[in-house]
Formats: C-alpha cells, sequence, structure tokens
C-alpha cells in the first residue's frame, strides 16, 4: 500500500510537471530574433542554432547564463548565494514576499498592501493617485521574492514569479489600450522594470522552474520593453535621466541582445548631453529638489558605472565626473548636520545611515575629495570644507551657518530661478536648525497627483502661505525668478538680499541679516503698485507647543529641554499676529497638524512696505526682551540699514547696506 501510494504521489507529481511544461510554448527559430549569436561565450548557442535544434539551443542558453559571471549587478549576482542561504532579508522584504504570493501588492511605500485578485487585477486603481496604478508596473515586490527564494531555497516564490511574469505579459501587451499603454508603458515605469528585471533575472535564474523555454520569453520580454524606452522618451527632467541611465544599463546588463550596443550609446549620448543642460553651473539639479539633487547623482555614477562594466566609460568626457563631484558638493552644502535635507520641493526626510552609504559610494569614486570623505566617515575621515555659510546663486540656495556639528545654528533658503515639476512657489521659504533641532520645517508635498480629489490635497501643501516667505491676499506667487542682489559673508554679519517678482506689480525683496553667527533679521520689502492684504508666514514643528504673543506680536516655543526659538515682529508700525492652519508631510501621503502663524498689514497705496522679523534662538524659559530703534541714517527704502537692536538690556549696532 505504501509503495502504492507512493506510486501515486510521483505519478500525480510528473503529470503537474508535464502540464506546466505543456503549458509553455515550444521554442521556435524566431525566440532567437533579439539574440545577437555572435556574441562571444554563445559559440555551442549558435552551434545548435544553425543546425536547427532550438529547444537545445535555449537550454545551452540558459546553461550561459546560469555560469555567466563577468557582468556584475549593482545587487543582485550570481555567485554570491552565502549572501543569502539561510540568512534574513529583513521584515519588510519577507512581508512582501510573502503576500506576493496571496496577490497581495503593495504599488507605493505611502500605502498598505492592496488584494489584487486571485486572478491578478493589473487595472485595480485602490487608491486614486496616480503613482499607485503608475508604481504597481514597477512590480517592486519581485525582487524581494528573489531574495526569500535565495534565502529559503522555497521553489514557491521562483514558481509566482514566473507566473505573475507571464501574467503581467499577457495582460499588459503594447497597445492593448491607450489607458494602459500610459500607464503600463509610461517610459519611466518601463525603465523602472529594465532595472530592477535584471536582479530579479540573477536571483530566479538558478531555480529548476527557470526553463529555457521561459529564458526565451524572458528575453523577448526584455528586449522589447528596453528596446520602447529609448524610442518614447519623456521630453526632459529626471525622468528622462533616470530613463537614458537604465536603457545604458540595459545594454551593459544584457550585452548579448542584438540591440545592446545601440542602448548604450543611446543613454550616453543622453546624458552627456543633459547633465549640461540640467545641472547648473553651481552643482544644483534645475528641479531645485534636494531629494531630486541626490537621485540625479546616483543617477549620472550608475551610468557611469554601467559603462565601465561595458569598457565604454572612455565615453563619458572628464567633464562629466568633475560635475557630479560638484553636485555632490551642493547636497552637502544643504545639509544639516544629521545628514538631512529641506523638504523644499516635493521631497521629503532621508535618514542619515541611508545618506552616509551613498556618501561611502561617492567617495570610492572621487577618493581624493576630503570633504565627501569627512561626510562619509562622519568625520573620522577627510576634512570639512573650509567655509561655513556658502551660497548656490544659480539654484538659488543660501546656507547661513555658523559650524557642522550638531550644536551648530543653519538655516537654509530657497530663493532661485523658475524651476520643473517639483518646484513649488515658494521663494524665501526656509528651514532653521538650532542645536539639533529643525525649527522650522518645510511643508512638503503630501502627495504627486491623482483625482480630484488628490489634487486637491497636493495642492494645499503647495500653497505660497503654507511656507515661510511673504503673500499678497495669501495668493500663490505668480513668478519665482529670484535674483540676488546681495551676498556677503564675515564673522560678524552674513548678508543675503534678493528680489522676486512675486505678483503683478508687485516685487518681493528679502534681506536675511545673520548676526554674530547667533540670531537673524529678516527684512521683507512689498514693492509696487498692487493693494491688498500682506502677510509674512512662518510655520513651526509639530511639538514646539508655541506661546502666541498677539499683544506684543511675538510668537516663541516651550520645549523642556530648553532649546527654544523667538519669532517676533519689530515694525514701528501696526501689524497684527495672527494664528493660520498648520500641516507638514514628511512620509508621502502622510500628514501632521502642525503650528502655524502669520504677521499681517494692509498695502493700500503704491508705498513699499517692509516686515521686520527677528528669529532668536534662547536657552531655558525666559523668553528674550527685544526691540529695535533705527538710527537717523537708517533708510529702508534706500538699502541702508543702521539699527540698534536691544536684547535683554544690551545694546548693539546693526549697520550695513543691502546694496552693493
Amino acid at each position: 500500500m505504501k509503495n502504492f501510494k507512493k506510486t501515486t504521489a510521483l505519478f500525480l507529481m510528473l503529470m503537474t510537471v508535464c502540464f506546466a511544461e505543456a503549458q509553455e510554448a515550444p521554442v521556435k527559430k524566431e525566440s532567437f530574433d533579439a539574440i545577437n549569436l555572435e556574441y562571444p561565450g554563445l559559440e555551442k548557442v549558435n552551434t545548435l542554432f544553425k543546425t536547427a535544434q532550438y529547444e537545445a539551443a535555449a537550454k545551452e542558453l540558459l546553461n550561459y547564463y546560469r555560469n555567466r559571471k563577468n557582468i556584475k549587478n549593482a545587487e543582485f549576482n550570481l555567485g554570491d548565494e552565502a549572501r543569502f542561504k539561510g540568512k534574513d532579508i529583513g521584515k519588510a522584504n519577507l512581508e512582501k514576499a510573502d503576500n506576493a504570493l496571496l496577490h497581495k501588492l503593495q504599488p507605493h511605500k505611502g500605502y498598505g498592501f492592496f488584494d489584487y485578485g486571485q486572478d491578478i487585477n493589473w487595472d485595480y486603481w485602490p487608491v486614486k493617485d496616480n503613482e499607485v496604478r503608475w508604481q504597481l508596473h514597477r512590480v517592486t515586490w519581485w525582487q524581494p521574492m528573489g531574495m526569500a527564494y535565495r534565502s529559503t531555497g522555497d521553489e514557491k516564490y521562483a514558481k509566482e514569479w514566473i507566473l505573475q511574469f507571464r501574467d503581467w505579459n499577457k495582460k499588459n501587451y503594447l497597445g492593448r489600450s491607450k489607458e494602459n499603454d500610459g500607464i503600463a508603458w509610461r517610459p519611466l515605469e518601463v525603465s523602472d522594470r529594465i532595472q530592477s528585471l535584471v536582479g530579479t533575472f540573477n536571483l530566479f535564474v538558478v531555480s529548476p522552474n527557470f526553463t529555457p523555454a521561459f529564458l526565451m520569453e524572458f528575453l523577448e520580454s526584455y528586449n522589447k520593453q528596453a528596446d520602447y524606452v529609448p524610442k518614447n522618451y519623456t521630453k526632459d527632467g529626471n525622468h528622462l535621466l533616470f530613463e537614458a541611465q537604465r536603457v545604458l544599463g540595459a545594454g551593459a546588463s544584457f550585452p548579448e541582445l542584438k540591440q545592446a550596443e545601440q542602448w548604450r550609446k543611446n543613454g550616453i549620448e543622453v546624458l552627456n548631453r543633459e547633465i549640461k543642460l540640467q545641472v547648473l553651473a553651481d552643482g544644483v539639479q534645475w528641479e531645485l529638489s534636494p531629494i531630486y539633487q541626490v537621485a540625479t547623482i546616483d543617477i549620472f555614477m550608475k551610468a557611469y558605472n554601467s559603462a565601465k562594466m561595458a569598457g565604454i566609460e572612455k565615453e563619458f568626457p572628464d567633464s562629466y565626473s568633475k560635475t557630479i563631484e560638484k553636485m555632490i558638493s551642493a547636497i552637502a552644502n544643504i545639509s544639516f548636520p544629521d545628514y538631512s535635507t529641506p523638504m523644499f520641493g516635493d521631497a521629503w526626510v532621508f535618514d542619515k545611515g541611508g545618506r552616509m552609504k551613498q556618501y561611502l559610494s561617492w567617495s570610492k569614486i572621487f577618493p581624493d575629495n576630503n570633504s565627501i570623505k569627512y561626510f562619509a566617515t562622519e568625520g573620522k575621515e577627510g576634512s570639512l570644507p573650509n567655509y561655513t555659510s556658502h551660497d548656490l546663486p544659480n539654484g538659488g540656495f543660501y546656507i547661513f551657518r555658523n559650524g557642522w556639528n550638531e550644536k551648530s545654528t543653519a538655516m537654509i533658503m530657497k530663493a532661485g530661478p523658475p524651476a520643473e515639476f517639483h518646484a513649488q512657489p515658494d521663494n524665501g521659504t526656509f528651514e532653521l536648525w538650532i542645536k539639533g533641532r529643525n525649527f522650522t520645517p518645510d511643508t512638503g508635498c503630501y502627495i504627486y497627483s491623482g483625482d480630484a480629489e488628490v489634487t486637491k490635497m497636493r495642492n494645499w501643501f503647495r500653497q505660497t502661505r503654507v511656507h515661510s516667505t511673504l503673500t499678497l491676499d495669501n495668493q500663490n506667487m505668480v513668478i519665482t525668478k529670484a535674483e540676488q542682489n546681495k551676498w556677503k559673508t564675515s564673522k560678524k554679519l552674513d548678508l543675503l538680499t534678493y528680489t522676486n517678482p512675486s505678483y503683478t506689480d508687485l516685487d518681493h525683496q528679502r534681506s536675511v541679516l545673520f548676526i554674530d553667527q547667533k540670531y537673524f533679521v529678516i527684512i521683507d520689502k512689498a514693492i509696487g503698485k498692487a493693494t491688498g492684504n500682506l502677510g509674512v508666514h512662518f510655520q513651526l514643528k509639530e511639538d514646539s507647543k508655541p506661546v502666541y504673543d498677539k499683544t506684543n506680536t511675538k510668537v516663541y516655543t516651550t520645549y523642556e529641554d530648553g532649546n527654544n526659538l523667538l519669532i517676533q515682529s519689530l515694525n514701528t508700525d501696526k501689524v497684527t499676529l495672527n494664528e493660520e492652519e498648520g500641516k507638514v508631510s514628511y512620509i508621502y501621503a502622510k500628514e501632521i497638524t502642525r503650528p502655524a502663524f502669520a504677521f499681517e498689514k494692509p498695502k493700500n497705496d503704491n508705498t513699499t512696505q517692509q516686515f521686520i522679523t527677528v528669529l532668536y534662538p534662547f536657552n531655558g524659559n525666559k523668553v528674550p526682551e527685544i526691540s529695535i530703534k533705527p538710527n537717523k541714517d537708517n533708510d529702508y527704502e534706500k538699502g541702508n540699514i543702521s539699527l540698534n537692536i536691544t536684547i535683554d538690556g544690551r545694546k548693539s549696532e546693526i549697520k550695513t547696506s543691502l546694496k552693493d
């Protein structure tokens, strides 16, 4: 009886295998159309192909890929089995892999898992955020499935991945519909797939379920996707950079494909052109977003490494690497001591450990750059830049700082030219770090795009009035085109003055004075014939528990650790202090209520109006008493500043010109 049961079980297993193989398309001559059979290493494949032994040729090609060691992926490679076998791949990765077996998928990290059904419904749109349906087609759970397979050796992950790969191809073929082509075949998503599929391929290719027939399906699909991208590039911006870099990577990762050389050349050509267009002279990428600044650095670096693997890195001129180095310097300047960057331009928070890893990888490319080495090792090696405050005038980032360590004070302000999609109408906004605390985080972006309701949520976070700058009637800035009037640094005074044509018939001129490397005075001037209600807005960290002293037009935080900030209007004319709705989004699709307020007054004619505000850090619970008295030679209109500031009874004079 036992033998009968074993025989029956074996018979059923064989029937299952035979049935599965019967579902595979037979390998034909056309299956090799995309492959350069003259490529070194494919001699046996070519011989079998020429004698019409197509199944055997596919088997030999699979054997070639299972033993290919000269092509290296950035993350996952053959020969690194020990890296995964029996090892913990992390809770998040295992959750993604196991949920994928049930078709519970997480298309976007801003949301949870959604059930796409036993028969996967690739058209399902559970949250009307465009990123959810776009990023579904990045299939980001496939690599965690591969990692789980390598860790456990369980073939269920390989079987399910192969099933999903075939299902995706069957249901999302190019030309199915205009709408689906615009989602599943949006060039950015296709480029994301051709990049991640390289690592996924390496993780699963050793599986016995990865048959020669499936290999031919995979290569045919990969070839079609990789070839699609350069013919449908996004016009410009970071999408174009991502796409070109990934096309180059595809050519370097699968050099056996006939189009590989053309892909490599195409990607290099685009990147050589775009790095000159998209990176400004000071190293700032033209979207003026710190998070996309880092993304584009990595794009250019990955492209260089792909070219190096293909032996064609000389196709990039010396200026290419010098520009990348300048971009890294720019991101170091617009970083706070904890390695975080302001949330300008749809940026979000990024953990210190991840950023240090990036610096470490950058340091390997630029080993002689001591500043990069310093940030890569958290100061154990290398050296800091030989300055504190610094300007990046082309991108419009201005950094006031008295040091680089956790106890330092640093203000990073944005006042730049018009920018691309991710920029917001926010010239003049800033974040202020004092002794380990970011007191005024920028508002963030919350969400990108979607239906009317999602767009409404996005637009709230893009309003000028929810940034730390000046508004007219709380309307959005019409133009972001700041012109630097003056930038000067010294031990006693760092000074920035810029002018932005914010509204029709109204220019906003903002001057920031960093005094004694301790506190700030901001002078805002509204210049022009436009009339309406003026407001200078400020937002505070969500846990600051501020006190609003409307009688004395000042607001101050009440942190129990004593590290606090006073923001006070020093106007001698009537200014009102009004609380406002405040929110901040540190993570995609997540928002937190936080304090916000504005100093306001009317503008009734063409007379220039000004606001004078002091931002004063203080220790303890005793709020400083601050007053201001203009001297006779003070003339705001002409830009001649001559003021006596009294802080807790101690007087000091500020004397400077806001003009060159």
